[in-house]
């Protein structure tokens, strides 16, 4: 924020730090929805098609985990009354924890209040001042956050260039020979829906004895056989020693997860922060959680991101002059350049029936400023061909350098 005089109110700084967003097409403002998530929603009091939305598998609606939210509020209350370590840990915050280290296939798992506060809670946990943390560029804001919180010396390497992560794991064993190094990456990223080199990361911080956090916040219940992610996919989770992730996209309820081994799951009850000073998830939640992460190892949760995977090979398929290919996960972004021009053109697609977010800097760097579509089991090819067409509308295309699908 840009300082005020002395005496200037509060407001009034306030104020002219919203007309300077306003002035940069950079001001946000809250929807509002009048129906549950979904891939036909009514915005802002008119109906749309949503192509917003993380629920990938349309989990957030659906009757089953309502019922079961429902019966844990009626058993155990809406709220957990205490932290987890003083009297908040109730029956299904274990039994949620069980089924998540069951799905991901690993020995234990820890729930948070949310993928954020697992992040900040993780991080200065396991590693702290003369410790180094090395960052893909594009990792997501809360594990930034996480990383500074820590007080550990950071280094950013160019997003998926493992030569320089490598360069930067030689500088932390040179420079800091007896500090813990922390890896960080995401396994899926979250602006621009690529995957990360997973394999090359794993054998480079094998390599050099550093450990590694992985975000399958965009991966669970989308990347792999039944969703457990791309770790899982390549056959790396047990070299994978923290594995992160979140229950509010494709198991369409709230919160964030670590996975891995027990003492690492013993430490953080023990050591974050995040965990030990926060009021625990209410039972409810936990409960609706446990049963969206036990219903995609069914065969019905298997058939729903099989249906995912189909639907990214639709897209692709009506968007050959944007898409060389289905993309990787759920994550389509189209990059237009200015905040100005993606607010103009999510303009257009809203005008048009569908509802594709603006995504600016922030959350993505200057000058590439894009629209984020996300593609869900529950759209059907009537959704899918509208956004394709809007997309590849001339009045959108036409004359836009750099007007682009990212891969």
């Amino acid at each position: 924020m840009t300082s005020g005089t002395r005496h200037e109110p509060l407001e009034a700084v306030l104020l002219g730090e919203l007309a300077r967003l306003d002035s940069l097409g950079m001001r946000r403002r809250l929807r509002t929805l009048a129906s549950a998530q979904g891939a036909e929603v009514v915005l802002d009091g008119r109906p749309v098609v949503n192509f917003s939305s993380n629920d990938y598998l349309g989990l957030a609606k659906e009757e089953f985990l309502a019922e079961e939210f429902c019966r844990a509020a009626r058993d155990f209350g809406v709220g957990s009354g205490s932290s987890r370590l003083i009297s908040g840990t109730q029956t299904p915050h274990r039994k949620l924890e069980e089924s998540l280290a069951a799905f991901k296939e690993l020995p234990a798992a820890v729930v948070f209040g949310s993928g954020h506060t697992t992040a900040i809670g993780t991080i200065p946990a396991l590693v702290g001042s003369g410790d180094v943390v090395i960052l893909d560029k594009l990792a997501h804001a809360c594990l930034v956050d996480g990383a500074r919180l820590s007080g550990a010396a950071m280094r950013v390497f160019a997003h998926n260039r493992t030569d320089v992560l490598d360069a930067h794991l030689r500088w932390a064993r040179r420079v800091h020979p007896t500090a813990r190094v922390l890896v960080v990456t995401e396994s899926v990223f979250s602006m621009d829906g690529d995957l990360a080199p997973l394999e090359e990361i794993v054998r480079l911080k094998d390599e050099h004895g550093a450990w590694l956090l992985l975000d399958e916040a965009h991966g669970l219940g989308v990347v792999g056989a039944g969703g457990r992610g791309l770790a899982h996919a390549l056959g790396l989770s047990d070299r994978v020693e923290i594995h992160m992730g979140t229950l509010g996209k494709a198991a369409g309820v709230a919160g964030g997860y670590i996975a891995g081994r027990q003492a690492l799951a013993d430490f953080l009850i023990n050591k974050s922060r995040g965990f030990i000073f926060s009021t625990a998830m209410p039972a409810a939640q936990t409960a609706a959680a446990r049963a969206a992460i036990e219903w995609l190892g069914t065969s019905a949760g298997r058939d729903r991101v099989a249906a995912l995977e189909s639907n990214r090979q639709v897209f692709a398929a009506l968007c050959p002059g944007l898409l060389s290919g289905p993309p990787p996960a759920a994550i389509v972004p189209v990059i237009v350049g200015e905040e100005s021009r993606a607010l103009e053109l999510s303009a257009r697609c809203l005008d048009a029936g569908a509802f594709i977010p603006p995504v600016r800097f922030p959350a993505v760097p200057k000058g590439s400023a894009r629209l984020r579509l996300t593609l869900t089991a529950t759209h059907t090819r009537e959704h899918l061909a509208l956004a394709a067409d809007i997309l590849s509308s001339a009045d959108i295309a036409k004359n836009q350098a750099g007007f682009r699908m990212s891969q």
